[in-house]
């Protein structure tokens, strides 16, 4: 297929965001917010080293590259609305694999009434998919991890580990089990907590990061772009029965840094915590109080891991994006 029949084939037959003036039908898109705040983020998913056929199905691809993106603009209280996907594409991935990876989008882009604008194909050896999405927000609305304070609780979304287990699931060949299509799917299909976000618009203030690399790194930067250490209860952190099942010897250690299970972590104050208490109910999500967040003691902003009444620093370690492997 030519790159023009290509295009064909993804163009939507409608749009759904009001604000779309026009999508892919030139040479670019032209949208028109209505006074609110846009937020843009992108993210790329490369062959052999973010995913491989022998890990996912091209739907699956799809799919996991715009979660990604999404739990970006959830981070930053953002209300998603249209994305753009370039794609290198090399001769062993066919047409119907690509018209695959596109329907693994649309399938997250429906839920949340997103419209693909645009983007570009070419050759090459490996694939990559490269998604850029853009969000809006109330104005003066965006969260940032610069605003923790003292005395801030540390909370966390849903479980983590899961998604660094069901890739293990996957290279261990793991017989099927309830547990091991948990762990796999939480790797496949992961939720972006864009509607938990959402609900948070109530909070004065409130410091948020999607858990892309694992919590070692994301609390780190909350840290250093607030200026505050941040303190994390080992015995908080929650995590599923399936990884405490089938990884006894590991989930300690990918719950910190196994990266990719795009939760959010977060700091709020302890009045403001029960409207996050409110958006997990009205969502159907557990957070989890992990931590507090207390004056920077030293010449550099940290983070420590407390255990009972011993605490050690929590390097900035996590899953690495520039390692082929």
């Amino acid at each position: 297929m030519d790159e023009f029949s290509f295009i064909r084939s993804i163009r939507p037959d409608s749009y759904k965001q009001s604000t779309l003036i026009r999508g892919i039908d030139d040479d670019a898109a032209v949208f028109r917010p209505m006074q609110e705040d846009v937020v843009t983020a992108v993210d790329t998913m490369v062959e052999g080293v973010h995913f491989s056929k022998e890990t996912m199905s091209p739907a699956d691809v799809g799919y996991r590259a715009l979660a990604a993106n999404l739990s970006d603009l959830a981070a930053m209280g953002s209300r998603p609305a249209f994305y753009l996907v370039s794609l290198v594409v090399p001769d062993h991935w066919s047409e119907k694999e690509l018209d695959e990876l596109y329907r693994g989008m649309n399938q997250l882009a429906e839920a949340y009434q997103m419209d693909l604008i645009g983007g570009d194909t070419v050759s090459g050896q490996d694939l990559c998919v490269s998604v850029t999405v853009v969000g809006y927000v109330g104005q003066s609305l965006a969260r940032y991890r610069s605003a923790s304070k003292p005395g801030d609780l540390v909370f966390v979304t849903g479980t983590l580990g899961d998604s660094r287990a069901g890739l293990q699931c996957i290279f261990d060949e793991r017989e099927e089990t309830e547990d091991v299509r948990y762990l796999v799917n939480r790797h496949r299909r992961p939720s972006p907590r864009v509607t938990f976000a959402e609900m948070l618009r109530s909070c004065e203030r409130i410091a948020l990061n999607d858990v892309s690399d694992g919590i070692a790194n994301e609390a780190n930067e909350i840290a250093e772009a607030s200026d505050v250490d941040v303190i994390i209860r080992q015995e908080r952190i929650p995590y599923s029965g399936a990884i405490q099942a089938l990884y006894p010897d590991q989930y300690l250690e990918w719950g910190l840094s196994g990266g990719e299970d795009f939760e959010l972590l977060g700091t709020v104050s302890e009045e403001e915590w029960s409207f996050v208490e409110k958006a997990a109910n009205d969502s159907g999500l557990k957070v989890t109080v992990i931590g507090k967040v207390e004056e920077r003691k030293k010449d550099h902003p940290y983070v420590y891991i407390q255990k009972e009444d011993k605490r050690n620093i929590l390097e900035k370690t996590g899953y690495t994006h520039m390692k082929r492997g």
